[in-house]
């Protein structure tokens, strides 16, 4: 589901991606249902690309989010329990203990709160990619 989720740099909000025309993706804000087209020249992201680092590997966005929603009952986050550096660093390792303090910034943890909360207010909580069905293994004829 995070695959057709994009985040559009220097445009506020999460972005559903409709369709692609000639020169550009046609793509719907999740909160306003306004659509807009989105060029070649805008910085936009999957979230389905993004992962976050940990001190032994990185772990897809989906999982981190999936691990905010179980945590707290698919409601949205309170953002003014976490203004400070030090109360974003305590949120964040009780998702992900292991996170990487240097790499992951605090304006990362921000965005990470802020996608979920947008997610969860458009009803999208379906976070794990989809799969793909596996193929059947071929079937041999019976010796005779």
């Amino acid at each position: 589901m995070l695959k057709d989720i994009l985040s559009i740099s220097g445009k506020p909000g999460l972005y559903k991606l409709i369709a692609h025309s000639k020169n550009a993706l046609i793509v719907e804000n999740i909160t306003t249902k306004k659509r807009q087209p989105a060029y070649a020249a805008d910085r936009v992201m999957s979230l389905g690309d993004i992962a976050i680092y940990t001190t032994s590997e990185e772990v897809p966005l989906w999982r981190v989010m999936k691990t905010i929603l179980d945590k707290f009952n698919a409601e949205q986050l309170d953002t003014n329990q976490y203004q400070t550096p030090e109360q974003l660093a305590e949120f964040f390792v009780q998702i992900l203990p292991d996170y990487d303090t240097n790499r992951v910034y605090k304006t990362d943890i921000k965005k990470v709160i802020t996608w979920y909360n947008l997610l969860v207010e458009a009803g999208l909580t379906d976070f794990e990619p989809e799969q793909k069905a596996e193929e059947k293994p071929e079937e041999t004829p019976a010796e005779q």
